[in-house]
């Protein structure tokens, strides 16, 4: 009897130091990596199409599509023109839409001769791939694309092409906006 008891106690106890572990880590536990990765995007200050410097912080408290994307990336491109008519949809509303370009500044440049594309674009170099690991692709592929809410949390993120209608209503979901 005396060592069911005792076997009851020990059990109790793990148990209940189980418990306050787990209580007292819930207050310390530091951010998610993912706001860490928002801070450190919107701290950067990144060229634009034409080279010129842009302080991403700019957008802070705005609800952004953020698109990873590349030159020679075939989806990246496709996608392209659905994305500059969506942000077309919401211009003069806090939702805004900009690409992170994973390549030169020489490509990007390029591109942009050739193509009308109605939102910003920024040249994140090799350093976009690691950017876009720390927000959660650890796949590594493109496009990849994230939502953050003005609050700066990622609320949602996509591998490959996307689907605009998907795209279009987890706008509308997660930001105050309504598309045309």
């Amino acid at each position: 009897m005396n060592k069911k008891i005792i076997s009851l106690a020990a059990i109790m106890a793990a148990l209940g130091l189980s418990l306050g572990i787990y209580a007292g880590n819930l207050n310390t536990t530091p951010e998610t990596p993912q706001d860490k990765a928002v801070a450190q995007l919107l701290a950067k200050t990144l060229p634009d199409s034409a080279g010129k410097p842009q302080a991403l912080n700019q957008w802070q408290h705005h609800f952004l599509v953020v698109n990873f994307w590349a030159t020679w990336c075939a989806p990246c491109v496709q996608e392209m023109p659905e994305l500059s008519a969506l942000q077309k949809e919401f211009k003069g509303k806090s939702t805004q839409i900009i690409g992170l370009g994973i390549d030169s500044p020489s490509n990007i440049a390029e591109f942009t001769k050739k193509y009308n594309i109605s939102y910003p674009l920024y040249v994140a170099g090799m350093d976009g791939s690691e950017l876009s690991r720390q927000m959660g692709n650890q796949a590594g592929g493109l496009p990849f694309t994230i939502l953050i809410n003005a609050d700066g949390k990622v609320v949602k993120s996509y591998l490959g092409r996307l689907k605009m209608d998907e795209l279009r209503a987890d706008i509308t979901k997660f930001s105050a906006e309504k598309s045309k």
